[in-house]
């Protein structure tokens, strides 16, 4: 099939290297990442907010929504829905897997 994109599982880090019920950030490539360790499960995003463009590792987080420190907007961090002005567009979500205590990544 002419075209078509290869995605593959890529090692992130170890489930023992997050901040345990938090947002950790990790480099992958040049993306920034946020690796939320929600009381769901791992999920993880693009770490920039999409109103204001601050880290949202640095941003309050309950264990299911991350707050971004500069303006305070709000979104789930399972599905990267904004829930409290001003944000407004979705996280931009990783596809993520934990396979023998390793957080991968699907790009």
């Amino acid at each position: 099939m002419t075209g078509a994109v290869t995605r593959n599982w890529l090692y992130l880090i170890d489930l023992t290297a997050l901040e345990p019920g938090d947002a950790t950030p990790v480099m992958l490539g040049r993306r920034e990442l946020a690796v939320f360790d929600t009381v769901d499960g791992i999920f993880v995003s693009l770490a920039r907010c999409t109103h204001g463009a601050a880290n949202l590792c640095d941003g309050y987080f309950d264990g299911r929504h991350i707050e971004c420190p500069l303006h305070q907007g709000l979104f789930n961090a399972r599905t990267g829905k904004p829930l409290a002005a001003p944000a407004r567009v979705p996280l931009r979500m990783i596809p993520a897997r934990v396979v023998d205590g390793r957080v991968q990544v699907l790009l």
